[in-house]
């Protein structure tokens, strides 16, 4: 399979781009990590750098061993802000589909955001807890309902939804294209496209 080099254009215009961090917090199975991906791939085809960090592969390398509490939760949501702020500010729009339950911890990570000088956005994925019980990505729901899972978010562990997000997609109203093209509109109205 050849090795595509990009254009002088694309090379150009993603060296000289400005990173932003987009946080995408919601529910389980709200839809956050479809819409990232989505967009990641809009974006990487319009030859903008850009990473996806996925929640659940971030516990699994950067925050194996934390557990549920409140505690951990607001270390690994402080720890994906640090990583998603570095990749930030070399340039690269950093997509985060991380739950993030608690409005004190993604207010940590947008003020350690503003204090570099780094872009961030905080989108709320507003899925309706019935429409996250039905899609049940990850048999979370389900489970929970069995009783072999407790501190499920937004059932019997609490979800701060955020009171003034930068956007609130509503994903049961509209497709992942529409969500993600959204999205996509708000970076650009924000000058970070």
């Amino acid at each position: 399979m050849p090795h595509h080099r990009p254009t002088a254009r694309k090379r150009e215009m993603s060296e000289n781009a400005q990173g932003a961090t987009i946080w995408l917090t919601g529910l389980p199975s709200a839809g956050k990590t479809t819409i990232a991906r989505a967009l990641a791939a809009r974006l990487g085809a319009a030859g903008r750098r850009v990473e996806v960090l996925d929640g659940d592969e971030i516990r699994e390398f950067l925050s194996a061993g934390l557990g549920f509490t409140r505690e951990d939760r607001h270390v690994n949501v402080q720890r994906i802000g640090f990583v998603a702020e570095l990749l930030s500010s070399h340039g690269v729009l950093t997509l985060v589909p991380v739950i993030a339950p608690y409005a004190d911890s993604r207010e940590a990570v947008r003020k350690r955001h503003q204090a570099a000088g780094t872009g961030y956005v905080e989108v709320h994925v507003a899925t309706p807890v019935e429409v996250c019980s039905e899609r049940d990505v990850k048999g979370l729901y389900a489970r929970q309902a069995a009783g072999e899972l407790t501190g499920l978010t937004g059932v019997d562990d609490p979800y701060e939804a955020p009171a003034e997000p930068d956007l609130r997609i509503e994903t049961h109203e509209r497709t992942v294209d529409e969500s993600a093209a959204a999205l996509h509109a708000l970076l650009v109205s924000r000058g970070l496209l």
